[in-house]
């Protein structure tokens, strides 16, 4: 029978330790992708003609109207007048970009190895005796029986529980904008523009 420490080590912790982690990093690939698409997608209009699947070409920005009415000085400068106005923005940077990143990863293994061993012995001793005794003139006779039965029954054994229990917790945080996203949402903001009726 296998000790306890020869069960813990007959664990394969590699995969134990080493599976949570993978999958955190394919889930961190995922996220970010997933940010890649939310940007192609709401960021910006489908590119013009025929698509390549291999190709990472937008269209242009996805633009947003937004119409007010805006007080302006007239033309002769004598007050101010009420004139219809839009300002033009991109969509992308009036919303927030997902963009997630695990900063901790926690993995909790439990083993609890329960080994009991036990031994059971019963033993019964049986006897029973019988006596005939028979008198004549002269000569007595006596007649014994006796009957002894032994009987023993050890059982033995051996019980093994194994109780087995992992908690994963990942935290993940908002990351700051990388260098290329953040000068691109420059770009962006650049091309707001507003325009006010003639």
């Amino acid at each position: 029978m296998a000790t306890e420490g020869q069960e813990l080590a007959s664990l394969d912790f590699e995969n134990l330790i080493g599976g949570p982690l993978i999958a955190v990093v394919r889930a961190q690939t995922q996220a970010a992708m997933a940010t890649v698409d939310f940007i192609k997608k709401v960021g910006f209009k489908p590119a013009a003609g025929p698509q390549d699947p291999t190709a990472q070409a937008t269209g242009e920005p996805a633009m947003i109207d937004f119409k007010y009415v805006k007080s302006v000085l007239k033309a002769d400068k004598t007050g101010f007048e009420d004139k219809q106005a839009t300002l033009t923005v991109p969509f992308l940077t009036i919303l927030p970009i997902p963009n997630l990143r695990i900063e901790e990863v926690y993995i909790e293994f439990n083993a609890k190895i329960n080994s009991t061993q036990y031994q059971q012995t019963d033993s019964s001793i049986t006897v029973s005796a019988e006596l005939e005794a028979k008198a004549g003139w002269v000569w007595g006779s006596a007649r014994l029986k006796v009957n002894a039965a032994y009987q023993r029954q050890t059982k033995q054994g051996s019980t093994v529980t194994r109780d087995y229990s992992m908690t994963v917790k990942v935290k993940a945080v908002q990351e700051d904008m990388p260098a290329g996203m953040d000068r691109m949402m420059t770009i962006l903001q650049g091309l707001i523009t507003e325009k006010v009726a003639a």
